[in-house]
């Protein structure tokens, strides 16, 4: 089995030890047999929104909706070269809802599967995210799911992990840390933590964990494991939800009609 790990953003650079890492990792959560590969989309623009958002802590969602494009291709792009599946790695779910109209493999996403794991272990679920500018966009995204009533509520780092992890990997833990002791106060039985590139890479759910006395899901090794399970028992996006009778190429993504 093959599946691909898309990553939200376009490579900017060559191949690194970072990616090389995050692909060990990836493919520690996976059983043996099953490849998990890292991949980028193209950059098909709106990298200086995305840039100017994250440096003003300003981040709202715009971001992702103008890279939907893009993930729809690389998406596209994955059946085409034989992937099984493909796991969109933002924990937003960015793109997830549209490329599933445009392939027949599986296409999951991070927060809304992690989310139903959470639902089948605990009735009222504590969710945290890095700044305060994304909280109207993950409400709508829950809502949207129809996940309103198990969700506790969303609360805020207030902090992003811009200029290098090494830099705030341990206030983030602290913040998040004194974060999901509040939710378990408030009632919280579960905790999912948003922030792909944070949770569970720089800082594990293990440790969060420990410290905060609540269980803690880890986005990345759901996500994948729940694609081998649609593999492994041949399902699928319900092509009744979502009708995907035409078969596109990648190119058709970025076809011009009038040149």
């Amino acid at each position: 089995m093959k599946i691909m790990f898309l990553s939200y953003s376009p490579r900017g650079k060559p191949r690194d030890k970072y990616d090389e890492e995050t692909e060990r990792i990836l493919n520690s959560y996976a059983s043996p047999g099953t490849q998990v590969v890292l991949a980028h989309p193209e950059d098909l623009g709106g990298g200086v929104i995305d840039k100017r958002l994250s440096a003003e802590l300003a981040i709202n969602g715009l971001h992702h909706i103008l890279r939907v494009p893009a993930l729809i291709k690389k998406t596209i792009e994955a059946e085409r070269e034989g992937f099984n599946a493909v796991v969109q790695s933002n924990t937003y779910d960015p793109g997830v809802e549209e490329a599933r109209l445009a392939v027949r493999i599986p296409v999951v996403g991070l927060l809304r599967a992690t989310c139903h794991v959470a639902a089948c272990l605990a009735n009222r679920i504590g969710i945290t995210i890095l700044v305060e500018a994304m909280l109207p966009y993950a409400r709508k995204i829950l809502h949207s799911y129809g996940l309103d009533p198990f969700i506790v509520g969303i609360k805020a780092l207030g902090m992003y992990e811009e200029g290098g992890l090494e830099n705030v990997r341990d206030s983030i833990k602290a913040r998040v840390v004194e974060l999901a002791k509040e939710f378990k106060e408030e009632g919280a039985e579960v905790l999912i933590p948003l922030g792909g590139r944070v949770f569970p890479t720089a800082v594990s759910c293990e440790e969060i964990e420990a410290e905060a006395g609540i269980p803690v899901l880890n986005t990345k090794a759901i996500g994948i494991q729940f694609a081998e399970m649609l593999v492994r028992c041949r399902m699928g996006q319900s092509p009744l939800a979502y009708p995907c009778k035409v078969k596109f190429s990648p190119e058709d993504i970025t076809k011009r009609i009038f040149v």
